[in-house]
């Protein structure tokens, strides 16, 4: 589907999550407004900008962001932590969509919603003018951003998937993500998530997020996986890095002049 540029409110990346249609993104890891910029224009559904296995902070994020103002591309951001101070702060740098790691349980994922929310929803703190209000000038905007949020948690262990009804049951979780090589480490397969019992673990997230009518999201680089995890409902599916893209492309380049 074509996004309408990101505008903040209305969260348009939200409604076609929750709608349950198919949301195809990149993972933006390379810290640089540019490669960010190129992977706007390509027309990702979602770009994911990752601080949390990327040197980025709210410095190097700002930028990102402003690199995108004209992109179809929705940005969601990946906080390093579950942590109310650092999703606060990308919250006023104008990040409106979440994808929160290593999330265990349904307190966790409580925790995470209510970071993102003002009160009495939840702990955001107030500042009057930020980036994500254009600095105080949007109306109402105390007032309707709490329903604009997209809060996103990520499945990377044994304990998140035998929590996954509880997580899945919090208000405010639009969506379930299944990080596939951390999910396979938490397994004892490390660098291996085809194996059996990983998939295995995969199945039982997506069959029971279906029953709660929660969108599931995977990371999925190799064509063939991505589209076998569509054809399994998954929705919202990252089907490469700009990392990926550049080692492959650059390797495949000096290739063709080797002696």
């Amino acid at each position: 589907m074509n996004i309408p540029p990101y505008v903040g409110i209305p969260n348009r990346f939200r409604q076609a999550l929750r709608s349950g249609q198919p949301l195809i993104g990149c993972w933006s890891s390379l810290a640089s407004p540019i490669t960010t910029e190129v992977l706007g224009l390509a027309g990702f559904d979602w770009l994911l900008l990752d601080a949390e296995h990327s040197p980025n902070d709210v410095t190097t994020l700002v930028p990102q962001l402003m690199a995108l103002k004209d992109s179809p591309s929705a940005p969601v951001v990946r906080p390093p932590i579950n942590d109310a101070v650092i999703i606060k702060r990308l919250l006023d740098i104008g990040f409106y969509n979440f994808l929160i790691p290593f999330v265990e349980s349904g307190e966790e994922a409580q925790r995470a919603v209510r970071a993102t929310r003002y009160p009495p929803a939840g702990i955001r703190g107030v500042s009057v003018a930020q980036r994500s209000n254009q600095y105080g000038t949007v109306p109402d905007y105390f007032q309707q951003i709490n329903d604009h949020i997209a809060v996103i948690v990520q499945i990377e262990s044994r304990a998140g998937v035998a929590a996954i009804d509880a997580i899945c049951a919090v208000d405010g979780i639009d969506g379930v993500f299944i990080g596939p090589s951390d999910l396979a480490a938490g397994f004892g397969h490390l660098g291996d998530p085809s194996h059996p019992e990983v998939q295995e673990a995969m199945a039982h997230v997506f069959a029971r997020a279906r029953v709660h009518h929660c969108p599931v999201g995977i990371l999925a680089p190799v064509e063939a996986d991505a589209r076998r995890y569509m054809e399994a409902g998954v929705t919202l599916v990252a089907v490469g890095s700009d990392l990926g893209l550049l080692r492959a492309a650059t390797t495949a380049l000096r290739q063709k002049y080797q002696p």
